[in-house]
């Protein structure tokens, strides 16, 4: 996340009121066609002991990810066009890439500012999240273009239950989580987690009880039992940092722990797979932010914004493979994979361009001049059965 600190906090809460009104009044949402609905996968109901009911089956313990292999689209996904959505945070627009040729082919000035691009659950619709005017925006992966806004909460990052039933906007300003039906928009729920500000990243247990989420200011993770809505526990990192703390998360493909980035540590705590404590921390480069699986979950790749870098780890042991620089240095962010896991995409949040790199040696293919602060971009169709959220964690 990081878009600045929070010594300006009390602005932007009263900014996001009086703009909030306006949001409301863009427009009801989309029709049922683009709101997310079950999975189209066979079978409902977890095969992990004691799982959310209604999640689609675990088909491999030991990676969690199995469906979401390289080339594995679904029907809907198959029917999309191939693009790449760059959300900028501060030019208010959205700008749109064909990864074929690497060209800027639309660009969507929608206002305020927009963090990340998020595949709905059922994968048919993508949301570019606004939290200074309180909307989302729903694009079609048809024909990549942008809908009518939706009125939804703060919504800086925007999360999928492993079940489908709620949509989570997490409202980062106000530190708090609200829960959604995602197919009319209207509340279900709202959560306080006043202990964790800055919240903006989650991932999910395997079971898909409970989420985890990170709290960037204030150095510690707020773990969430899914089914209640309540929060369970806080947990303190080993060192505090709450500047640019704890931000992306991604839990390991055995389930076995989660690998936190905290920027302000160089480094990514583990902490164990029940969501309980800290086991260690993994030093990578400066800044680590972004965290992103390989087709296969055998790699773990993190992005280090402060020095231009890509550190290389074993998604299960978290040993350093390889350190991938960036040609002349940059700023990576956020982004994802392409559906055959080629090619890593990510936004070079404080230099105007996106990267292009192979996943194979870390080859810078491509530098594309973009907006300004380019931030969560993802790149479309993704292969998976199901969305949870932020650029594209599928299952």
């Amino acid at each position: 996340m990081t878009r600045r600190p929070r010594a300006r906090l009390a602005a932007v809460l009263l900014m996001v009121v009086a703009l909030g009104v306006t949001a409301c009044t863009t427009g009801p949402p989309p029709g049922p066609a683009a709101a997310p609905g079950p999975p189209t996968a066979a079978g409902l109901g977890s095969s992990v002991p004691g799982g959310l009911p209604g999640m689609p089956p675990v088909t491999d313990p030991h990676n969690i990810y199995a469906a979401a292999g390289a080339g594995m689209l679904g029907d809907v996904a198959k029917a999309t066009r191939p693009l790449v959505y760059v959300p900028h945070s501060k030019s208010g627009d959205v700008w749109v890439i064909d990864p074929a040729t690497f060209a800027v082919v639309a660009k969507y000035p929608l206002g305020g500012e927009l963090q990340h691009m998020i595949p709905s659950y059922d994968l048919r619709t993508l949301y570019a999240s606004d939290d200074t005017t309180d909307k989302l925006v729903p694009f079609d992966p048809a024909t990549g273009r942008p809908g009518a806004a939706i009125p939804v909460t703060d919504p800086y990052n925007l999360y999928f239950t492993p079940d489908g039933h709620s949509a989570i906007s997490v409202a980062e300003a106000r530190r708090k989580l609200v829960f959604y039906d995602p197919h009319t928009w209207q509340i279900q729920d709202t959560l306080d987690t006043p202990g964790c500000a800055g919240i903006d990243h989650a991932d999910f247990t395997p079971d898909g009880r409970t989420a985890v989420f990170t709290c960037e200011f204030a150095g510690r993770v707020a773990v969430v039992d899914i089914a209640t809505h309540r929060l369970l526990r806080m947990i303190d990192m080993p060192v505090r940092n709450t500047r640019m703390g704890p931000q992306d998360i991604k839990l390991a493909p055995d389930g076995s722990v989660f690998y936190i980035a905290d920027s302000q540590q160089n480094a990514l705590w583990v902490l164990d797979g029940a969501a309980t404590k800290v086991l260690r921390q993994i030093p990578t480069g400066l800044g680590p932010h972004g965290l992103y699986l390989d087709r296969a979950a055998t790699r773990l790749f993190v992005t280090n914004r402060h020095d231009g870098s890509i550190s290389v780890l074993d998604a299960y042991t978290g040993a350093l493979l390889a350190t991938w620089k960036i040609p002349g240095g940059g700023s990576p962010d956020m982004g994802n994979l392409t559906a055959d896991g080629t090619q890593l995409w990510l936004s070079g949040r404080y230099d105007r361009v996106v990267y292009v790199l192979s996943t194979t040696d870390g080859k810078l293919l491509a530098k594309i001049p973009v907006g300004n602060e380019p931030h969560g971009l993802t790149v479309w169709p993704q292969p998976g059965r199901y969305s949870l959220g932020h650029t594209g964690i599928t299952r």
